[in-house]
């Protein structure tokens, strides 16, 4: 399908730059079945879902990925920011570097604290470009690897807010709690699961005593997930790579309940496409490895049956999804009835309860 399709304009007192508190009460803007809208708080949920419906969330921890340093070279320095977006091994990360045409391979780049005159402290980290690639991608391997490597990057770097946040306000320490969802257990994320923002202890609770059932996974979210897609096609476009994981149990327990007639509700697009991911067969299988599953209009769902999600961008490869799941023309629809009622896009925004439509999928 082209790309424009998938354009919209959304007025840029529109998007979020703060959660609301409590974070259940966001909104939430419900596309039921028949593809009919309803507005609601996020607390509802709990009426909204079934007994018997199984609650997926995605566990991951974001990790504080975006570093400031300096290029180390004789006689001349320059001001370095890199966010990590994929761990190849122990001291081995893949980052976009900015402005990467100032950096070489074989460089090395300090990064830490600095004074005002841009001079680094003694509390850094250094790293040496192993190699370069387009789009302003490197390979950056650490002086050191392991629990000490993750120690210093959460110590050293912030926290890698999307760049329509990043771009209009500094990063704060608010964020280094706002940016996390209270079921982040396993580091390892470069981005929030922003669906699961919206949920609190109080809520859980509720949806438990609802006979709502809550089951994890892990998918760790990479910088990708920003890229806009620069391809006029969306058979040209090329997802990059993410790491997930799905044990033996959960997808027992998965497939036992929908087996039993309940619903597979999939807290964010990193819930949905990893849970595709691993039902290739019909079924959902236990699942640990890579995955570049990009879903467009024409896919045929085998794993969700609802999907929580926030707003998301025009011409983004998740808005591609979510039109792929409820209908291009309702979720076009929604997303006009939002931005006239005046919902929160985007990460710190408000949420959708998409359903699997009545129709089916084509």
């Amino acid at each position: 399908m082209r790309v424009d399709a998938f354009d919209f304009d959304l007025p840029k007192d529109r998007i979020a730059l703060r959660p609301v508190t409590p974070r259940d009460a966001a909104r939430l803007l419900r596309v039921d079945s028949a593809g009919a809208l309803s507005d609601h708080v996020f607390t509802d949920l709990a009426g909204l879902l079934r007994q018997g419906d199984a609650l997926v969330v995605n566990d991951t921890r974001v990790i504080s990925a975006r570093l400031t340093g300096i290029r180390v070279r004789e006689g001349q320095s320059a001001r370095i920011e890199a966010t990590l977006h994929q761990r190849v091994k122990g001291d081995l990360w893949r980052a976009f570097l900015k402005p990467a045409k100032r950096v070489r391979q074989g460089e090395r780049i300090r990064f830490g604290s600095e004074t005002e005159s841009g001079v680094c402290l003694l509390d850094h980290l250094d790293a040496v470009v192993e190699e370069t690639f387009a789009n302003g991608e490197a390979s950056l391997r650490f002086a050191f690897y392991g629990p000490v490597l993750d120690e210093a990057v959460e110590r050293l770097g912030n926290m890698p807010l999307p760049p329509y946040i990043a771009s209009r306000r500094p990063t704060d320490e608010a964020d280094r709690a706002d940016y996390q969802t209270m079921f982040a257990d396993e580091p390892g994320a470069v981005a929030a699961p922003t669906a699961g923002l919206h949920f609190t202890p109080s809520l859980m609770d509720r949806l438990a005593a609802c006979g709502v059932s809550l089951h994890r996974l892990t998918l760790h979210v990479g910088a990708g997930t920003f890229l806009p897609v620069k391809a006029d096609d969306t058979d040209n476009h090329r997802m990059h790579a993410e790491n997930g994981h799905i044990s033996e149990a959960s997808a027992a327990a998965l497939n036992e309940l929908r087996a039993a007639g309940g619903r597979i509700v999939a807290v964010g697009t990193t819930v949905l496409r990893l849970l595709e991911s691993a039902a290739t067969s019909g079924r959902i299988e236990p699942f640990a490895g890579e995955t570049s599953i990009f879903i467009t209009p024409g896919y045929r769902f085998r794993a969700v049956d609802a999907l929580i999600t926030n707003f998301h961008l025009p011409r983004s490869t998740l808005f591609m999804l979510v039109a792929a799941f409820a209908g291009l023309e309702p979720i076009q629809r929604a997303y006009a009835h939002a931005i006239a009622a005046h919902y929160r896009f985007y990460s710190y925004g408000d949420a959708c309860l998409l359903e699997k439509p009545a129709r089916g999928w084509p």
